[in-house]
């Protein structure tokens, strides 16, 4: 009851800052990986009244991978998606697909580890050579920072797309893959208790510890809304706010996770600084797109026309 005193409580205070309208637009939204801190923003809002103070109903739609989420944007069953790598929708552009960038969801990967069970003799990365390592789809994030890592440690590791957290998990405890892909707080009980190792973490990637990697995307049909796409970013923005205020949004969290407060309060500090979670900038975007060159996401540079008509983040609501 306290959680939900106090997310209303939050909503009825945005509602009267906003003047939204009784009548609530409905929008679809496109989330891989259900359960991840970062990509629960848009359920969080939804279930704690943000986005209906906003004056917005939202429709969540949950994937196994970021690119599966920016096809049902381009497709147009979804209105926008939150949480896919930002080198696949680079590439989609640059094929024509009618999706732009309209906010950063993820800067560095300081959340994505990699792990063996704990009876492998593989203790390192570097023990790594002629192994199979997990990422999620071809495109994703997991996948970008995957051959980031790889080219950083120079080591000959084979990446196999597994797919989802839990069967990823499973394939690694059965032996299906060397080296498996988890996220926090997914695992880390696990790693608690001694049955998984961490063996690399996502942090350790230098080259993008100031970069977006994964990012939200609209329509081109949504794109046209613009007070609707507003209003939507600046719930997002309402939501972080109030998912690092307060426990009650851990509380709503576990609720919808079942992961516990006491695990997701230490991953939330140690694996998502709120600035990493921040939509307000696309950063180090030249470093994206050289990358998604050398990843071949992309055939050729994009024109300073082209970047400018495929990121356009609403500014914030007063």
């Amino acid at each position: 009851m306290r959680t939900r005193t106090s997310a209303l409580i939050f909503a009825l205070m945005f509602t009267a800052a906003s003047g939204a309208p009784a009548a609530a637009e409905l929008l679809k939204v496109s989330v891989p990986q259900r359960g991840q801190w970062d990509t629960s923003v848009t359920e969080l809002g939804m279930r704690a009244g943000i986005f209906k103070a906003r004056g917005l109903d939202i429709e969540v739609l949950y994937t196994q991978g970021g690119p599966e989420s920016h096809q049902a944007v381009i497709s147009g069953s979804m209105d926008l998606a939150c949480g896919g790598g930002i080198e696949s929708a680079v590439g989609a552009y640059s094929r024509g697909a009618p999706l732009r960038i309209i906010g950063s969801e993820m800067i560095g990967s300081p959340d994505t580890y990699w792990y063996v069970v704990a009876r492998s003799p593989i203790r390192s990365l570097r023990d790594a050579a002629g192994k199979t390592i997990s990422y999620s789809q071809n495109g994703s994030s997991s996948h970008t920072a995957l051959l980031a890592l790889i080219d950083q440690y120079r080591v000959d590791a084979k990446p196999v797309a597994t797919g989802g957290h839990p069967t990823t998990l499973t394939m690694a405890m059965t032996g299906q893959i060397d080296i498996g892909r988890g996220a926090a707080p997914f695992g880390l009980d696990l790693a608690e208790k001694g049955e998984i190792r961490i063996i690399a973490r996502g942090s350790e990637i230098r080259a993008r510890a100031n970069q977006t990697v994964r990012i939200c995307v609209a329509n081109l049909e949504t794109l046209a809304k613009k007070d609707t796409l507003a209003r939507y970013l600046q719930g997002y923005r309402d939501t972080i706010d109030w998912m690092y205020a307060s426990d009650d949004a851990l509380k709503m969290y576990e609720e919808f996770s079942k992961i516990p407060v006491r695990l997701m309060k230490r991953a939330r500090e140690e694996f998502f600084p709120k600035s990493t979670m921040w939509p307000d900038e696309v950063k180090g975007l030249d470093l994206v797109l050289e990358d998604a060159i050398k990843n071949k996401f992309i055939s050729a540079p994009l024109s300073p026309e082209q970047v400018r008509e495929m990121v356009q983040v609403p500014r914030p609501l007063k």
